[in-house]
């Protein structure tokens, strides 16, 4: 169910597929998928119709030959940008050289010019084939490929990635930078055909805004080819079994207790977000518990209790700390008052900070035995990982799965392409979501809506699925209703979130039927 393997397992899965294979069925077969797919995108050709293929040194680029060689055999035009010496290419893609040079495709020799930029600008082209370089990049472009890849980016129409688009961690979804510091570049493609199985970094960081739709192409390896996947696209159908209708017969007992705490002076906002997510999205009762003093209720919604936090017994009832809490001494005792309760805890913002900065805070979230949930954002998670947040966001698949082993606790690492990490390993990255996200309290909204699942006794591995997917979907549905991405504000994604949590609920027990 939506597996993605490291480039590590890429390789094995390949390689045992190959010692099964005659040499160059692979490359074949990539080709062919990935001219299909061109095809598909270019959906009616017609005699104005111009296709350039970037073919670089690799068996990248022999799948991209492939894909030229089938384009031009079917009549298309198709020109071949080659950035490779045919004498150190594989036995494979020398074959697959042959072959778009037996076809109609004509070949640009960008040594010969000193202008690739006037060369590439001088055709209005339909598509875009990227097949420069694939996963095996550990080092950022050459620098006589800049050029190419900046004038790429500038082309306005349909540019195809194989694989990987060139320059992309396959693994992190970083840019491959200079190790000297410099930035790298790579390819934005607005549509990536990834081959024998999806790749994390496609998903997260910068894989979302440089791989664009993706899909994935077997390669017709067979099933048991593939091992175990620790590593899965967040999907409803991962947290299907926890959408249960509510029964008749039953009453607000039956749906559990939040309480939201923090709202230090001048951030009681952001309770009232996480309180206001709670209460629509499902929990029987919600307390809105601050460190000051409390307002009397809340106009918007007045559903909600307002109480001071030292008065409240979290005993009972699914907690989420730190939404606006503050980092003061009374912020830590009523942390630590939290953390010893045997209650759902959902920690997020200034709890995360608390603990980040306290070894004794840290001690007892791992040795709590009750459902802890943590959300952080990178510079969070930086915090609670002793390291800073560029190397967080050098690997967040990896930094999300070391805070889950050291804390004991499911991690919810916010950010383009959210990873979910489980203490058993286990990772999801979700898809969707948007940059309207990126705004004041959008993070609180997303801890009401995991203490409302837990209070409703969702297991805690499928409430942060969900809270993650439904948070991502309601700020998509409300840019297709053009509200947003700029200017969505943390507030409007609520009434989405219940609208999506119901119409998923529903979807569930009509499929059950």
């Amino acid at each position: 169910m939506n597996p993605m393997y490291p480039i590590a397992q890429i390789r094995q899965i390949e390689q045992a597929a190959q010692a099964t294979l005659a040499p160059g069925t692979l490359m074949q077969r990539a080709g062919t998928a990935a001219a299909h797919a061109a095809l598909e995108l270019i959906k009616f050709p017609h005699q104005q119709t111009s296709i350039l293929v970037l073919a670089g040194p690799g068996d990248n680029g022999g799948d991209a030959l492939e894909s030229a060689a089938h384009l031009a055999q079917l009549g298309l035009s198709v020109s071949v940008l080659l950035h490779a010496d045919p004498d150190k290419q594989s036995v494979a893609a020398k074959q697959a050289l042959l072959r778009a040079q037996a076809s109609s495709a004509k070949f640009i020799d960008s040594s010969q010019t000193n202008d690739v930029d006037a060369v590439i600008t001088s055709t209005p082209w339909t598509l875009v084939i990227d097949g420069l370089f694939g996963i095996g990049l550990t080092r950022p472009l050459p620098d006589q490929l800049h050029q190419i890849v900046n004038t790429i980016n500038r082309l306005h129409c349909v540019v195809l990635a194989l694989d990987v688009p060139s320059g992309l961690d396959a693994d992190t979804g970083n840019i491959v930078d200079d190790q000297a510091g410099g930035r790298g570049v790579a390819v934005r493609a607005s549509h990536t055909i990834t081959f024998i199985a999806d790749k994390p970094g496609l998903h997260t960081c910068d894989g979302r805004d440089l791989a664009g739709q993706v899909q994935v192409a077997r390669l017709g390896i067979d099933h048991s080819l593939f091992p175990a996947s620790a590593i899965r696209l967040n999907h409803p159908d991962l947290f299907a079994a926890s959408l249960q209708q509510r029964k008749h017969n039953s009453h607000k007992g039956s749906f559990g207790d939040v309480a939201v705490i923090g709202g230090a002076l001048g951030m009681a906002g952001a309770v009232i977000l996480a309180a206001r997510t709670a209460a629509q999205c499902g929990a029987g009762r919600v307390f809105a518990a601050f460190l000051q003093d409390a307002p009397a209720y809340d106009s918007a919604q007045p559903e909600l209790m307002c109480r001071r936090a030292h008065e409240l017994d979290f005993s009972a009832m699914a907690v989420v700390i730190g939404p606006g809490l503050g980092t003061s001494a009374a912020a830590r005792d009523v942390l630590l008052h939290a953390l010893q309760a045997a209650t759902p805890l959902v920690l997020d913002a200034d709890a995360l900070n608390l603990i980040g900065a306290e070894s004794s805070l840290q001690k007892i979230v791992t040795q709590r035995q009750a459902v802890s949930l943590m959300t952080p954002h990178p510079l969070e998670a930086a915090r609670l990982l002793g390291k800073s947040g560029a190397a967080i966001q050098l690997d967040r698949v990896d930094a999300a799965r070391r805070l889950a082993a050291q804390y004991g606790s499911v991690v919810i690492l916010k950010g383009s392409g959210t990873v979910i990490a489980g203490v058993d390993g286990e990772i999801a990255i979700n898809p969707n979501g948007n940059a309207g996200l990126a705004t004041a309290g959008s993070g609180d909204v997303l801890a009401g809506l995991c203490g409302a699942l837990l209070a409703q006794g969702w297991p805690v591995w499928e409430a942060a699925l969900a809270a993650v997917w439904l948070h991502g979907a309601a700020a998509d549905t409300l840019v297709a209703q053009g509200i947003g991405a700029i200017g969505l504000t943390a507030g409007e994604l609520i009434p989405v979130l219940r609208s999506g949590l119901n119409r998923l609920t529903a979807e569930q027990a009509l499929l059950r039927r």
